[in-house]
């Protein structure tokens, strides 16, 4: 056996599962799992878009009505966490298309941190648009 297929690291197949769950994940690796997750979960949001606009076929009113029921607190938050994933799915796009063509590579950690700062920021300010009529409810303005 050459010293070539001495230094290549091998592993069982049978254990694969444990193997890659123990395999240490760095920055980019946790961004593109959670860059895939967000991306299924919106598309299944999209699913659900489109099922909530079918009741436009049912009249004005049964369309106003069913909005109405995506106005109670428990889908305004429901709606907040949506934001979630679409804002770490459109930054960390635009950290990808950085790092992939404006020669970011050296920065993409940078990239990943700051991309969750600016979100977390955009995320307050996105809870306090949506909220601010409870919060002015709660103090009488």
């Amino acid at each position: 056996m050459s010293e070539t297929a001495k230094k290549i690291k091998t592993f069982d197949q049978k254990d694969w599962v444990k193997e890659n769950l123990s395999y240490h994940k760095d920055s980019g690796s946790w961004a593109w799992i959670y860059h895939r997750i967000t991306g299924l979960a919106l598309m299944g949001y999209l699913f659900l878009h489109i099922y909530s606009l079918s009741t436009l076929t049912s009249g004005k009113e049964a369309f106003e009505a069913k909005m109405k029921t995506f106005l109670s607190p428990p889908l305004l938050a429901l709606e907040w966490l949506l934001f979630v994933f679409v804002l770490f799915h459109s930054l960390n796009g635009i950290r990808v298309v950085l790092v992939d063509w404006a020669d970011g590579a050296k920065y993409h950690k940078a990239l990943y941190r700051y991309s969750w700062i600016i979100g977390i920021i955009l995320f307050l300010a996105m809870g306090f648009v949506m909220f601010s009529h409870e919060i002015f409810k709660l103090f009488g303005k």
